[in-house]
């Protein structure tokens, strides 16, 4: 399930590029262009169901990690400060159960229900199914009056009463082509009318949105680790991650001030094993370092925690680094909260008149 996207997906319109890299770009452009068509006419369809609930979907323009689960959770905390009850609808991906399913934290594990799941749980009734339809109905039944959809933005079978697109603020939107020439999950002009707000993750470092969604509100969040992270500051560690951008969280510790004695990045939701661990111990040992990663990652590790034969077992410490999404401007909060209510405004209108 784990996967690394190429280097040269994530390089600017324009940047100077080795020609190892403009060879596969060329010959990916037949496929990307037919992929880009289909996508595109799949979004197009009209949506197979409504949900009894509004549908708030964070999702993100490309593939790979954008930084959507903090996000998600961030706009839950927002909805429950207008006085909603929100619940999460995922996808699940990772886990093997199709849904659809009401994760139980105590009892689930990344194996069954997905990593991000897990951790969106903690925080308000969460909903996985392959079928975001049939979700929609199971989340309707608990305590809930607003779904917030974890990714799906692209999906055209539930409709959205508002749609938000995460943008990695380091890696943006890569090199805009369509996949697999480049990280786009369709064409920008086919994915603008089912988004109504974008939310950078991490300041956008002067990029700018691509003249076919220039016109959207955008708003800039930051993750900030917890405090008991705090801890951490002037020790020394292996951080290792298998998150969208592995490196981001690299950059989490450098900012906590710890010494990053060593750091291994992962493909996204990589599938640790007893064999992964007991190498990142032996690292940690070699480097007399304890080891960090983030929450998601550990979701997975419980898992795969099983080192009956390392010989570092109970001799390297590791910690997570829990993270919050929080915006850098206060009006950036009054503005999603703006999008949001308006959102559920229109579901109630449209229901009055059904």
């Amino acid at each position: 399930m784990a996967h690394k996207a190429p280097r040269w997906w994530y390089a600017s319109p324009g940047d100077a590029e080795p020609a190892r890299d403009r060879l596969p770009k060329i010959l990916l452009r037949p496929p990307a262009w037919v992929y880009g068509q289909i996508a595109a006419q799949r979004m197009h369809r009209r949506p197979s169901s409504v949900a009894p609930l509004p549908v708030i979907c964070v999702g993100n323009f490309t593939a790979g990690g954008a930084g959507k689960t903090p996000v998600a959770r961030l706009i839950a905390s927002r909805l429950a400060a207008l006085g909603k009850r929100p619940g999460f609808l995922s996808r699940g991906y990772g886990g093997q159960r199709r849904g659809p399913h009401l994760v139980d934290p105590r009892k689930d594990t990344a194996h069954d229900v997905g990593d991000e799941p897990l951790l969106l749980a903690r925080d308000a009734p969460t909903v996985i199914s392959r079928d975001r339809s049939a979700g929609a109905r199971l989340l309707a039944k608990q305590p809930v009056d607003v779904i917030v959809m974890d990714d799906g933005l692209q999906n055209p079978t539930l409709a959205k009463d508002l749609g938000i697109a995460v943008i990695d603020g380091t890696r943006g939107l890569g090199n805009g082509a369509v996949i697999p020439a480049g990280p786009l999950r369709a064409p920008l002009v086919a994915q603008r009318d089912h988004v109504g707000l974008v939310i950078w993750n991490g300041t956008p470092d002067g990029q700018r949105l691509p003249g076919e969604i220039a016109d959207l509100p955008s708003l800039v969040t930051t993750l900030k680790p917890d405090d008991t992270a705090l801890a951490l500051a002037g020790q020394r560690v292996v951080g290792f991650a298998g998150i969208g951008d592995p490196r981001r969280f690299e950059r989490t510790l450098d900012d906590l001030g710890c010494t990053v004695a060593r750091f291994e990045p992962f493909a996204d939701h990589h599938p640790y094993t007893a064999t992964d661990l007991a190498r990142l111990s032996a690292l940690a040992t070699r480097h007399d370092a304890d080891l960090v990663t983030t929450e998601k990652d550990m979701a997975r590790i419980a898992i795969a925690d099983d080192r009956a034969d390392d010989p570092h077992r109970g001799k390297v410490r590791l910690h997570c680094v829990p993270v919050t999404s929080v915006f850098r401007d206060a009006r950036d909060g009054d503005q999603l909260d703006h999008h949001l209510q308006r959102a559920i405004d229109a579901f109630a209108t449209r229901r009055a008149d059904d």
